[in-house]
């Protein structure tokens, strides 16, 4: 079994191209993927997208943070004929949704899951892409699928990770992610 553990950043915002109902317009910068088989990262950049596709098309499961609602369609406009919505993937954010009823950050599960925080911002790294500070930006992609494989991985062992609020209080979620 191949778990495949996904994250990408952008070239532009959302203000750069008129808003969130234009995602496809955002252009992958890099992404970074963990393979339970390589035990390894990879990177890619907008030049290798079609072989990022095709890993998570390998994967026996894609895990992320936001990668339905996000992630997914930055990739659409690169791969308009995959079906990547239907590809086998526990997107956190969006099993905690359901779960809660309302949206938590990467940040409040990792903080309060693991003591751990994300590196930076996606502002930051688009900022980092224009800058040309291409190592930064890789590193924070990196950091943000390290953070995300290990909430999976916890919630695997544990059955249930937790969040911060916005009150700073730290809440329980039972998960049941068939690991």
């Amino acid at each position: 079994m191949n778990i495949v553990v996904f994250d990408l950043e952008t070239q532009n915002l959302f203000a750069d191209v008129g808003g969130r109902n234009n995602i496809g317009a955002l252009k992958v910068s890099c992404g970074v993927t963990w393979s339970s088989v390589r035990n390894d990262f990879t990177v890619y950049w907008e030049k290798d997208v079609l072989a990022l596709v095709a890993e998570l098309k390998s994967a026996s499961r894609v895990i992320g943070f936001n990668v339905k609602g996000f992630d997914y369609e930055v990739l659409r406009p690169y791969a308009p004929n995959e079906r990547l919505q239907f590809l086998p993937t526990l997107d956190i954010m969006d099993d905690l949704f359901h779960t809660l009823s309302f949206r938590v950050s990467l940040d409040a599960v990792a903080r309060a899951t693991l003591g751990d925080t994300k590196s930076a911002s996606g502002l930051q790294a688009v900022e980092w892409w224009r800058a040309g500070e291409l190592e930064k930006l890789v590193e924070y992609c990196k950091v943000d699928v390290d953070v995300t494989h290990r909430i999976y991985d916890f919630g695997c062992e544990n059955g249930f990770v937790h969040y911060m609020t916005r009150l700073g209080s730290k809440q329980k979620v039972k998960v049941n992610w068939k690991c």
